[in-house]
């Protein structure tokens, strides 16, 4: 039985200014209805695999379980990196904790942020994989190139072991054009995906043998675990002392296990703005919209609206995103130097590198529709069965009206309910409580007063989320 392994820690700052740290890519519907993670997830589906295992970033871990509930999929657990150290220790925790109900344990490694068209062809590949990786091999799918990328790795194949199945040859770095046509002419590379298929057992021995110092942190690490529900929290400063390195430099360049499986799925990355261009569907004349998008005797762009009407006229090859709080507009070619900006935001300290003007929370998210000198509203939304800690400001008072759904209000020692179109005041320094007992989210409109409105003036009593002091 194959175990999807999904590796949910990165930060997609190419797709800014959607994907921000602490909402990245893998949590956005950008290629479809579904979040990409939850898009990787359902994938998975028919191929007689037991329950998942994510390994994300800690600070997402509610957004995590939350998006795994909407699809109705129960992980068996999720591993919560403290930081991120690449790949390849990601991988080893999976192992890790795969092994220790199953010795046999198959992993399907697959990053939660790729895009994959044709499923039934994903679902091949993996078939044809099996076989070899039981045997022992660590297999990595390749994908068949459409053009000379230089975008991505590529892997040379060596002798053919099956159809569509062959040694691993070599790794090798980005290309140039020239290099990457003349890799695509010799039908001897493929594009490498980052997925792999491989026994957890063997993966473990090879990191043993390439990278002693790696997999005893993570070993170390993993025999501190702490467990709270489905969360598995490695121990930190085991964890944190361990040397970060993708899973091809760590192992795959250096293994004499290597296995390739040739994979054309109408598969990418979408490591940039481009590339949801590539995989969308598109206009007549080339475009590809998302949302409340007019276009006027355009060409070959991405538009994509998050908030707002976004009107474009006699434009070609552009790329244009606008959010509530910022606006990208690039030349379709040269998305990939989004990154800079993001490092500008960065060095500037701007919040806008971070986080929306919608913030999510373990509970559900809120979003602030004005602010100014002595007030701010805000719009939240609790979902369904879940609770804000017990709490109070020292600097604040606080409306609440109810717009959709039910509030169950907890002011000092009073419990009561609220439904819609109705509303509550809570007074400065009051202990107070807002959940949902409802089966819809509920939806409010908070009013905030006072001398400070930050969100540090919270004193928490309790939290069921451990967030009290």
């Amino acid at each position: 039985m194959l175990t999807p392994v999904l590796l949910s820690g990165g930060v997609g700052s190419r797709l800014w200014p959607v994907s921000r740290e602490t909402h990245p890519k893998q949590f956005l519907p950008l290629a479809g209805e579904l979040s990409m993670l939850q898009e990787t997830l359902r994938r998975t589906s028919g191929l007689e695999e037991t329950a998942p295992l994510v390994v994300c970033n800690e600070e997402h871990r509610f957004m995590v379980a939350e998006q795994l509930r909407e699809v109705n999929i129960k992980a068996s657990a999720l591993i919560l990196e403290p930081e991120g150290r690449n790949t390849a220790p990601a991988v080893a925790l999976a192992a890790i904790q795969a092994l220790a109900s199953d010795p046999e344990a198959l992993l399907l490694v697959l990053p939660a942020d790729h895009v994959i068209r044709d499923v039934d062809a994903f679902a091949q590949a993996v078939g044809r994989a099996v076989p070899l990786a039981e045997q022992g091999r660590l297999m990595t799918f390749g994908v068949v190139p459409m053009s000379p990328e230089t975008g991505y790795g590529y892997i040379k194949c060596g002798a053919e072991l099956d159809t569509g199945l062959y040694d691993l040859e070599r790794f090798v770095e980005k290309p140039d054009v020239a290099t990457a046509q003349a890799y695509l002419d010799s039908g001897n590379y493929l594009w490498n995906s980052g997925m792999f298929l491989l026994r957890a057992a063997t993966y473990l021995e090879q990191l043993a043998e390439h990278a002693p110092g790696m997999l005893s942190c993570c070993r170390e690490a993993m025999a501190g675990a702490t467990v709270d529900m489905d969360f598995v929290r490695p121990a930190a400063d085991k964890f944190l002392a361990c040397p970060s390195d993708s899973i091809d430099y760590a192992v795959m360049e250096r293994t004499g296990a290597g296995g390739v499986v040739s994979l054309d799925c109408g598969w990418s990355d979408v490591g940039a703005w481009s590339a949801l261009w590539d995989v969308a569907t598109r206009d007549s004349d080339g475009n590809a919209c998302k949302g409340d998008v007019m276009l006027e005797n355009c060409t070959g762009s991405y538009i994509r609206s998050e908030s707002r009407l976004v009107a474009a006229i006699g434009v070609s090859d552009l790329v244009v995103v606008e959010t509530a709080d910022a606006v990208l507009v690039s030349d379709r070619t040269n998305v990939q130097d989004v990154k800079r900006i993001v490092n500008r935001l960065k060095d500037l300290q701007r919040p806008e590198v971070s986080q929306h003007r919608r913030v999510y929370r373990p509970w559900g998210s809120y979003e602030s529709l004005v602010t100014s000198q002595r007030f701010q509203v805000k719009r939240i939304v609790v979902n369904p069965g879940q609770t804000l800690s017990l709490q109070m400001h020292h600097h604040r008072a606080e409306h609440w009206i109810v717009v959709h759904g039910t509030a169950e209000v907890t002011c000092e020692e009073r419990v009561f309910m609220l439904g819609e179109d109705e509303s509550t005041y809570i007074p400065l320094g009051h202990k107070h409580r807002l959940s949902n007992p409802g089966r819809i989210p509920l939806e409010l409109i908070e009013v905030q007063s006072g001398a400070y409105l930050g969100e540090d003036d919270i004193v928490r009593y309790e939290d069921v989320y451990g967030r009290s002091k």
